[in-house]
């Protein structure tokens, strides 16, 4: 008898979409919630690598910026632990690099090479002439050209609310550091940011 009504569960089971599904999914939120939670409470998953800090002024506006345009559609910023990716960009990357970053910038995406270890790879000077004329240094790159960032003045009083806002997401930015942030980004421009920021991606692990 047993037998018979495990075999007539199955068979409900089997033959109804909807109670596949439903159980398809309840098992996938199960196995997920085991595999993500712990990470919310692992020290290499929540804290910063050794000498990681919050970004600077300059560099947190060009981090908008590079994401107003849309350099994360061709370049990813995660290194993943495969020999061929840490032959070409060094080592992988690492969750206590990323602590800082609302949202981080990892992804796969491999239509132009991986940024993750770009800080001081190249010269600030290479990088303003990359931007600005991408073939003119790298002749079969399909990169469009950004030379209007270096006419494009940074407005410092944009910049207070900006470390204000990560503040609220739990980045260490003291209230001084906030009120000194409009006078650190003064006279500076967008490519200025830009190249501050792309100098400072992965220098923290060697």
């Amino acid at each position: 008898m047993a037998q018979e009504h495990n075999a007539s569960g199955h068979e409900r089971i089997e033959t109804s979409n909807f109670l596949m599904i439903a159980l398809i999914l309840v098992v996938i939120a199960v196995g997920g919630l085991v595999e993500i939670v712990p990470l919310f409470f692992q020290r290499s998953t929540t804290q910063p690598v050794a000498g990681l800090r919050p970004y600077e002024p300059l560099q947190l506006v060009g981090r908008d910026i590079y994401l107003r345009e849309g350099c994360y559609n061709c370049h990813s910023q995660m290194i993943r632990p495969l020999h061929a990716e840490t032959l070409r960009y060094g080592h992988y990357s690492v969750a206590g690099e990323f602590v800082y970053d609302h949202p981080f910038q990892w992804g796969s995406k491999r239509t132009g090479p991986d940024l993750h270890r770009v800080g001081g790879k190249y010269s600030d000077e290479w990088q303003r002439l990359h931007l600005s004329g991408p073939r003119d240094l790298v002749p079969e790159s399909n990169m469009p050209a950004y030379p209007w960032l270096e006419s494009a003045a940074i407005n410092p009083a944009t910049v207070p609310p900006r470390l204000r806002a990560m503040q609220r997401l739990g980045v260490l930015y003291t209230d001084a550091e906030v009120s000194a942030s409009a006078e650190a980004v003064r006279g500076k421009t967008e490519m200025d940011a830009l190249v501050a920021y792309l100098q400072s991606l992965g220098r923290h692990v060697k």
